[in-house]
């Protein structure tokens, strides 16, 4: 039995087991298996390669993306570039592989959500590794970006900076934080949502609650909107064919 699974910490939510065990069902693998490692450090991670001599390849998520660098042997170029991985190949020899599949993920769903031949300049908010994913994406796809913090950094503005004019410039705005993510359904970024209009397109990495608050208030102003489940079955994907291939 070959052993797929996920790596993070608070995992009981996570959208992978159910979506590759269905996955197997469905299209008779019967030879696989997808389980949750949730990890308090990721030190454990060692001990996880250690424990399950079956396991053939895992996602990582929040907060490990960037942590489980040091653990890996090879990184491919995007990963490279992006600094962060969500997909790890255990090869044969033991040899560990880090890809980023996030990136694939968000690059065709975002291409299927903003209209064809248009200019748009996005806001990124957050900065962790799931942000430097879109950053890369949304530099290939020729699309300026600025990364928003709650505090103002190098290459990065406060959300307190965030106006009028600001919003005027830009018409892509994606949530990479976790704020909103179930349970803590309430939470949301704080931008001026009453600066939005129909010219402006807020993705949601987050698809726990379908609506998140921070997508609500964007269509209380006539905003377009569209969360993570997409771009999540798009680099669940990805990680399958990096798996086989």
């Amino acid at each position: 039995m070959k052993t797929y699974g996920l790596i993070g910490y608070r995992l009981s939510h996570s959208f992978s087991k159910k979506y590759f065990n269905e996955k197997f069902a469905k299209e008779n693998i019967a030879d696989c298996v997808y389980e949750n490692f949730p990890l308090e450090t990721i030190n454990e991670f060692t001990t996880l390669l250690q424990t399950t001599p079956d396991l053939k390849g895992c996602n990582v998520t929040i907060p490990y993306k960037e942590e489980i660098i040091p653990y890996l042997n090879e990184l491919d170029s995007a990963a490279k570039e992006i600094g962060a991985v969500n997909v790890v190949k255990i090869l044969p020899d033991g040899k560990l592989i880090g890809y980023n599949s996030d990136y694939y993920g968000f690059k065709t769903s975002l291409e299927k959500f903003i209209p064809a031949n248009q200019s748009f300049r996005a806001l990124i908010l957050g900065t962790g590794g799931a942000a430097k994913a879109v950053a890369v994406a949304l530099k290939d796809l020729g699309i300026p970006y600025q990364y928003v913090s709650r505090s103002k950094g190098d290459g990065v503005i406060s959300y307190a900076e965030i106006d009028a004019n600001v919003l005027g410039q830009y018409s892509i705005i994606i949530n990479t934080s976790p704020l909103g993510m179930y349970p803590d359904v309430d939470s949301f970024p704080a931008i001026p949502y009453h600066f939005l209009t129909s010219k402006h397109y807020l993705y949601d990495l987050v698809y726990n609650p379908e609506v998140t608050t921070f997508m609500r208030k964007g269509q209380e102003h006539g905003a377009h909107v569209v969360n993570g489940l997409e771009m999540l079955i798009g680099q669940a994907e990805k990680a399958w064919e990096i798996w086989n291939q």
